[in-house]
């Protein structure tokens, strides 16, 4: 006897779970939302709570639009400093940050497309074009980075001096500010909804706020009159971008190999089996799909129980999983009989088959 339950694939009736409000998970964001969270009992941290779909994907397009605003105005200001001191350090932390502020193109569709309800030939959706987009932003490092580091070898070969060094220090700081408040956004938001695009974007800008400190290092240099202070700095700064690229590629190669933290299949099946009726939890698997969480696990019951009673017990299982597990939002559970001694395994037909 094996049965299965999901919140996805009922047709008849109300599912337990979809009855049932999860304030920690469901709930709006906003001042109310937070107010709420802090008096009522099922308090948990905020990287824990889980928004709508709808919701969740809002939040990053608000995110991905006023960082783009913001690094928009300060790689216009950093360009107009260029273009009249020639410094070339400042000219990759331009680069950088007009490319940082371009990723919420590739990162704003993807969230758009993952708002689109599951067809029968995108039966999970739309979600993975998320981490799609992730791809596109480790690329669009790895390019700022060529350019910046191919244009301060090419200072360092035939040097020249800086102009207007005042300007080019007060462009690197405020390079700095727009960076390090648009990567605070960003990885708090990513973080929030569960989006790896989203905070690797936000570990980007970070870099990009280092990088034009070190425009203010090499701004410093050419006041003294060390003319190769800016090339190295712009060597400096192509490092730098090459640290964040290793990250961000990282985080995005794990996602699209489904790979989580083993601490949430850990608090899976702690909270598996303290469901009654739950004898023991097999295989369990968890998959990211955008920013969203789905879940597949095989629970064994008692042999003797009624088709309607181990079809209970499963509901109360992914129930259960719905509630102890950041960000999921679906749950396949399949009920096993517990094995009867003598009793040859009921899954043996299909053992040829997942060996193939």
């Amino acid at each position: 006897m094996g049965v299965s339950t999901s919140t996805r694939r009922h047709r008849k009736g109300t599912h337990v779970s979809d009855r049932h409000e999860h304030p920690h998970h469901h709930s709006p964001t906003g001042l109310r939302h937070r107010l709420s969270h802090l008096l009522t009992p099922h308090s948990h941290e905020t990287a824990d709570k889980v928004d709508p779909a709808l919701e969740s994907s809002a939040r990053g397009m608000r995110a991905l639009w006023v960082s783009l605003a913001v690094l928009g105005v300060t790689a216009l200001a950093q360009a107009v400093v260029v273009a009249a001191s020639g410094s070339v350090a400042l000219l990759g932390d331009t680069v950088h940050n007009a490319a940082d502020a371009l990723t919420a193109v590739p990162l704003g569709i993807a969230f758009v497309l993952g708002r689109r309800a599951a067809t029968r030939r995108f039966t999970y959706g739309y979600g993975r074009a998320e981490d799609l987009a992730g791809l596109v932003i480790v690329l669009t490092i790895a390019a700022s980075a060529a350019f910046a580091g191919w244009t301060a070898i090419d200072r360092l070969l035939d040097p020249r001096p800086v102009q207007h060094v005042p300007a080019v220090a007060l462009a690197a700081l405020v390079g700095f500010a727009g960076n390090e408040w648009v990567a605070r956004y960003r990885i708090r938001v990513g973080r929030a909804i569960g989006s790896a695009a989203l905070v690797a974007d936000g570990l980007h800008a970070r870099t990009d706020g280092f990088t034009s400190l070190a425009v203010l290092l090499g701004a410093g240099g050419s006041a003294l009159g060390w003319q190769l202070a800016d090339p190295i700095v712009g060597l400096a700064i192509t490092a730098a971008i090459a640290l964040v690229l290793r990250d961000a590629a990282r985080e995005v190669f794990r996602r699209v190999m489904d790979a989580v933290d083993p601490a949430l299949v850990d608090r899976a099946e702690r909270a598996l089996t303290e469901v009654p009726g739950v004898r023991g939890v097999g295989e369990l698997r968890l998959r990211w799909i955008g920013h969203r969480l789905r879940a597949e696990v095989a629970v064994v019951v008692d042999g003797d129980v009624t088709v309607r009673q181990a079809h209970r017990i499963a509901v109360d299982a992914e129930h259960a999983l719905l509630h102890a597990v950041p960000r999921l939002t679906a749950a396949l559970v399949h009920a096993d009989p517990e094995p009867a001694p003598g009793e040859a395994d009921p899954h043996l037909p299909l053992a040829h088959h997942a060996a193939a």
